[in-house]
């Protein structure tokens, strides 16, 4: 039913979705999700330094935009 109520709402499903916009569409949730978890978890902040975001000190804005993009370093 929440299927039918995008497709009427001219919001696409991920079904009607190229491979790589739902890639896209997937990482931006994710990093909006991971921004948020952040806020309240020092292990999360840590981890993701560890894998070259550097989002210490910085809102959960900020995070959300630096996980959008690739690593500053590998």
């Amino acid at each position: 039913m929440a299927a039918d109520a995008e497709k009427t709402s001219g919001t696409p499903t991920d079904a009607d979705l190229a491979p790589g916009e739902r890639l896209v569409r997937t990482n931006a949730l994710l990093a909006e999700w991971a921004a948020c978890a952040a806020a309240d978890s020092a292990p999360l902040i840590d981890r993701l330094e560890g894998l070259g975001y550097p989002v210490r000190g910085k809102s959960r804005e900020e995070v959300e935009a630096i996980l959008k993009g690739p690593p500053a370093r590998a």
